[in-house]
């Protein structure tokens, strides 16, 4: 049966798998029913299957299932916070001991946690073809109701385990635990779904290892042959991209902004590199409104610009808490059907030094690759498109009293453009 990260299951006491779902939930018990086996619960934080042996002979455990309760975090039952991160393929679980002076190793879970450590960290096939898979669930809130309804969060194994000091309100002590980083395998080739047979499959007295591992993730059969050097690039990873899409920076057809972007490109068609003085006073708009107070700084000249077309400087904060940022443009008159390259962003972001901030100014648009990479990437450059320069022209023409159409502005920031021209290394903007 299948089920995908994010489903949210019913969880009923006393325990009874006779129908698939409860509540409007697909019922945990109907999903991890098997006549060979005990029930699977989730009682308790650490919940480890009990060993059983292989077609090998092999005493091997068939899965822990991991809960966490954020209800009860600061509790004396749950002392602690848990942090599911599993976008990021991370988790971050504190072991099961919460009694100062006890060695937390020998808590049941911890116990059982630990030993699937040392098999997932062994050199050796063999011994990794032991470690149980582990399932991670989080208590959801439904109706207001906080108990009764885990929602799955994959499978993962143990990356690292350390040995922390907790504090305990209601005792007020310290007590030692363990705090175990997971790794939230990708299910990516499986379409994020997973595919719960396998773990009944386990279940089974005198299962097959080999045979029940055909039906086991391809991250985990993955991770199985290469070791634990491979699992960073088997994490879970989620590009939760605000992508604008192309209809978004293109303007309607026909409108208004439609007509001043064509007249804009029409304008410097024969003179892109002009573009720039008008791609300054827009990234001072844009700037300005959205981030901190822009300083004009100059265009750059010719072949020597480095990859920056314009520079400036924006000023976070003031007085004694005064930052000041170097702002590197990059100014693009580019076909308005063209997107704007890969290679273009990167020649910008590659001249950024740290705390430095780039923008790029387009009359075109942005593919989704570009918008992938920039934010994947964390680059620090503010992305202008074509409708968003077609709108802010549309804004100073009619806030202005010195031009009367659009026409009448890009001659005068055409004018302008040769006094505006220096040739300056970026840190200079400082001094300004």
């Amino acid at each position: 049966m299948e089920i995908q990260i994010g489903d949210v299951l019913r969880y009923k006491k006393p325990a009874c798998g006779k129908n698939m779902y409860e509540d409007g939930h697909l019922n945990f018990h109907f999903l991890t029913k098997s006549i060979d086996a005990n029930n699977l619960q989730l009682e308790k934080g650490i919940n480890p299957c009990a060993k059983i042996k292989t077609s090998l002979g092999q005493l091997v455990r068939p899965a822990i299932l991991i809960s966490s309760s954020p209800n009860k975090k600061g509790s004396v039952e749950t002392p602690w916070e848990d942090f599911y991160d599993v976008d990021n393929g991370h988790i971050r679980y504190f072991g099961d001991n919460k009694e100062p002076g006890k060695d937390p190793a020998t808590a049941p879970g911890n116990k059982a946690l630990l030993e699937a450590f040392r098999l997932a960290h062994s050199h050796s096939v063999d011994e990794r073809l032991l470690t149980p898979p582990i399932l991670f669930f989080k208590r959801a809130i439904v109706n207001g109701v906080a108990k009764g309804y885990p929602q799955f969060y994959g499978l993962g194994i143990i990356n690292s385990v350390e040995l922390v000091t907790q504090w305990d309100n209601k005792l007020a002590r310290t007590f030692t635990n363990y705090a175990f980083d997971f790794t939230v395998l990708c299910i990516a080739a499986e379409h994020e779904v997973f595919e719960w047979d396998w773990i009944n499959s386990r279940r089974k007295k005198g299962f097959s290892l080999a045979i029940t591992n055909n039906a086991a993730p391809k991250s985990w059969r993955q991770w199985l042959n290469e070791g634990s050097n491979s699992l960073n690039k088997l994490r879970r990873r989620v590009s939760k991209l605000s992508l604008e899409k192309t209809v978004n920076q293109k303007p309607i057809p026909g409108s208004e902004s439609d007509k001043i972007l064509n007249q804009i490109y029409d304008y410097y068609a024969n003179k892109k590199h002009r573009f720039e003085a008008l791609a300054e006073v827009i990234a001072e708009r844009v700037i300005d409104r959205e981030l901190g107070i822009y300083q004009k700084g100059w265009v750059t000249q010719g072949s020597g610009d480095g990859g920056a077309d314009f520079i400036g400087k924006v000023t976070l904060g003031s007085g004694f808490s005064k930052v000041e940022l170097i702002v590197l443009g990059q100014a693009k008159c580019e076909s308005l059907n063209t997107p704007t390259g890969g290679n273009h962003i990167a020649r910008t972001v590659a001249r950024l030094k740290r705390g430095w901030l780039g923008v790029y100014v387009t009359t075109s648009y942005f593919s989704d690759s570009v918008q992938r990479e920039v934010i994947e990437d964390k680059y620090p450059i503010v992305l202008i498109h074509g409708r968003r320069l077609a709108e802010e022209v549309a804004k100073l023409v009619y806030e202005s009293e010195a031009y009367s159409n659009v026409a009448e502005f890009l001659i005068a920031m055409d004018a302008v453009y040769p006094s505006r021209l220096k040739q300056r290394q970026a840190e200079e903007i400082l001094n300004n």
